[in-house]
């Protein structure tokens, strides 16, 4: 039997997205095997964050056929050696069972596309070091590895007491 295969469409979210939004990083929480409570995203804090006033994120949604399959997530950051602005995509996930049918590839062709007709210089994300399958595809599509560079961050009591504050609304999660 011939199959046809689905389209791949990738489309901007919109605020009748958050729903949908949430369940994907809830997903990604868990492939990323983290914690219970490690990842306490609401669907206010989203419309507030992705939607409101400010928005401090876009994100990109995949579509397998009318299936939703996937995500990236993504913001702009400054480079200040090529004086430009750059994309730095924050999450990337696609569903276990879409894999291998080029939503993934999908999903970065749309972000280099936003990039490029945004006259970015770059496009920058991190990896999980335990996550082979990612850092073999990135490899494949030329992305090159910093290696040079080491990711830190500050969160939770550590954020509050280098900003001089006492807060109890921080909490350690990522």
């Amino acid at each position: 039997m011939n199959r046809t295969p689905l389209e791949t469409r990738i489309i901007p979210a919109t605020r009748k997205d958050i729903p949908l939004i949430r369940q994907f990083i809830l997903e990604l929480a868990e492939y990323e095997r983290a914690l219970p409570g490690e990842a306490p995203v609401t669907e206010q804090d989203l419309a507030e964050t992705l939607f409101g006033t400010r928005p401090a994120a876009e994100v990109l949604l995949a579509y397998l056929g009318q299936e939703p399959v996937g995500f990236a997530l993504f913001f702009h950051n400054y480079s200040t050696w090529l004086g430009k602005r750059g994309l730095y995509l924050e999450d990337l996930f696609v569903r276990p069972a879409a894999r291998k049918h080029g939503v993934g590839f999908a999903l970065l062709r749309a972000l280099t596309r936003i990039a490029v007709d945004r006259d970015c210089g770059r496009v920058d994300w991190s990896v999980l070091k335990w996550n082979e399958l990612a850092i073999n595809f990135y490899r494949q599509i030329g992305a090159k590895e910093l290696d040079d560079w080491t990711t830190f961050r500050l969160s939770g009591e550590s954020l509050a007491k280098v900003a001089g504050v006492r807060t109890a609304h921080l909490s350690d999660a990522q």
